[in-house]
């Protein structure tokens, strides 16, 4: 560990707070490195310890050669010590945040922003600024349906981690609801959607659910051995499950040329695409729907196009060609 310049200060306040952000990494730190790194002796970080236990940080201590000090998860969040790197990336995270197609989460988001850019000093607050102001961000149109809920996903998640079974109502594509018991394994997001990758205890086989169409997500209450992920790769996994990784066709006809179509439009397929009738017809290959949504938005921007055949995709294609139609006519 890179020692301070500042380690040998005798002012106990100072002290005090450079060993608060010294234990903030979670380590187990043994008195003997603290000492050194804080330019004292063991008797005074036994001390400093003290001090942090009487202003309500709980510190465990492990006795032996191998032990030392940790700072332990307590009951009240306490204050934070953050460099400046930290900062910023807590700061642009937050800001990334308030577009999370997450219900409830961007009001969340923004109250603890406002509150750590109160706190920030100017050198760190025009480094964040830098990000935030030059980066924009949009999120295709969803209806309030579509958005997973917070408790849902803390639930997947405490399910992952802890490898403890999962019960959930499920709302398939066609519309029913059936009563789902899950080993949960990962969460994956994908185009701005939270997937979860479980083992399904009654049908015996893997299975990829989506956050946003689960309610009444609860834990069982037991455990489950892990079991290896196909190939290795959650998220790899989910993708193939949802036919990502260049799965999306979708065939467009445009009112263009040939010729028009290859100058203007750079990421069209020149190997499926045929000029008939005033008309190019040519296949689309995209990752997901969002990127599908937004290269025909383009499109329709400057010719007048049809939508032929998206698969499976092509209503919700058009749903969210209509929603953003109807946003930009409302402007």
């Amino acid at each position: 560990m890179e020692k301070d310049p500042a380690a040998g200060r005798t002012d106990p306040t100072s002290r005090v707070l450079q060993l608060l952000s010294m234990l903030q990494t979670h380590r187990r730190l043994r008195s003997s490195e603290l000492a050194s790194d804080l330019g004292v002796t063991e008797r005074t970080v036994r001390r400093d310890i003290d001090r942090l236990r009487g202003l309500g940080y709980p510190v465990d201590a492990t006795p032996g050669v191998e032990g030392g000090y940790q700072l332990a998860a307590g009951s009240d969040l306490p204050p934070l010590m953050l460099n400046d790197d930290e900062a910023v990336a807590l700061a642009v995270g937050l800001w990334s945040a308030t577009s999370a197609p997450v219900e409830g989460i961007e009001e969340t988001a923004l109250r603890a922003l406002a509150k750590l850019e109160a706190l920030l000093p100017d050198r760190i607050r025009r480094r964040t600024n830098a990000i935030t102001s030059n980066v924009s961000t949009y999120r295709w149109p969803r209806s309030q349906r579509e958005q997973a809920d917070v408790n849902t996903i803390l639930v997947a998640t405490a399910a992952c981690r802890d490898s403890e079974e999962m019960r959930f109502t499920y709302l398939s594509k066609a519309g029913d609801e059936t009563e789902r018991l899950v080993e949960p394994h990962r969460l994956v997001a994908i185009d701005q959607r939270w997937y979860l990758l479980a083992w399904d205890s009654r049908r015996e086989d893997w299975r990829t659910f989506r956050l946003d169409r689960m309610t009444n997500a609860r834990l069982a209450g037991v455990r489950f051995n892990q079991r290896p992920i196909p190939g290795g790769d959650p998220a790899a996994f989910v993708a193939s499950n949802l036919g990502g990784n260049q799965s999306i066709t979708v065939t467009l006809r445009v009112a263009t040329t040939l010729q028009e179509l290859h100058d203007r439009v750079p990421w069209y397929a020149d190997e499926t695409a045929s000029e008939v009738g005033g008309f190019v017809e040519f296949e689309m290959k995209v990752s997901g729907i969002g990127q599908a949504t937004g290269q025909i938005a383009q499109l329709a921007m400057v010719y007048d196009l049809e939508i032929v055949d998206g698969g499976p995709e092509t209503d919700e294609i058009r749903s969210r060609l209509t929603e953003t139609a109807g946003r930009l006519a409302a402007i």
